[in-house]
């Protein structure tokens, strides 16, 4: 199960303090229609966090496409290592700043890499070209700052799908046997770039801010 991507914490003057995970990047780095602001997306999201943290809630995400990531995750770094004759492991190091938190799956002095498992053949990206980049972009930018790192990739791999995870699906599109082993991955890598990592950080201080107006709101309504 996926909990919504925040961390919180809380100083000695009773301020909430927000630890962005670097999943949650690409919502609060949406582009705004209003330049130097927060996108409704954003302020949308995080709203939602705050009234979580408000009426104390939690919000989990635990569908098949996200059993079958979690699953299946070792099945896809051993095929990216057969892939590409490397030999990474599962990080297991997650880096923090005052503001944001991540954990990439695979880190090496030179390249951060980000591994996703998809569902079935027909939502697997054959190409580079078929990567959607601005769902994972800012992901990929929030490791390499923390990780003080040059180059990030999404590797998309397509494993067999566990069958209990299957349900009335046609097989067909879970099972690879049939695939050349090398088709099975497919990548797309990005440098890091100091001015978008700058309006990332800004755009996290934002969130920040917005975060803390939208609580006091909740705090002060009956009042």
């Amino acid at each position: 199960m996926v909990k919504l991507s925040f961390f919180r914490s809380i100083n000695f003057f009773n301020s909430i303090i927000m630890k962005i995970r670097c999943s949650s990047l690409p919502k609060i780095c949406t582009a705004s229609k209003v330049k130097g602001a927060l996108s409704e997306t954003a302020k949308s999201y995080i709203k939602t966090i705050a009234k979580q943290d408000f009426y104390g809630y939690e919000t989990e995400l635990n569908n098949k496409y996200v059993k079958k990531g979690i699953e299946c995750e070792g099945s896809a770094i051993l095929l990216y290592n057969n892939v590409f004759f490397t030999s990474h492991e599962k990080n297991k190091q997650r880096k923090s700043t005052e503001i944001i938190t991540g954990e990439c799956d695979i880190i090496t002095p030179e390249l951060i890499i980000d591994i996703k498992c998809s569902w079935s053949f027909e939502t697997f990206p054959a190409t580079s070209e078929d990567i959607t980049l601005k769902d994972y972009e800012y992901q990929l930018r929030g490791y390499m700052y923390l990780y003080d790192v040059n180059s990030a990739e999404l590797a998309y791999c397509m494993v067999d799908t566990p069958d209990h995870l299957i349900g009335y699906d046609n097989v067909q599109i879970h099972k690879t046997i049939n695939a050349p082993i090398e088709s099975l991955v497919t990548t797309l890598r990005i440098e890091r770039d100091e001015k978008l990592e700058a309006e990332m950080i800004e755009k996290v201080h934002m969130a920040h801010e917005f975060y803390n107006e939208y609580i006091n709101k909740l705090n002060l309504k009956n009042k």
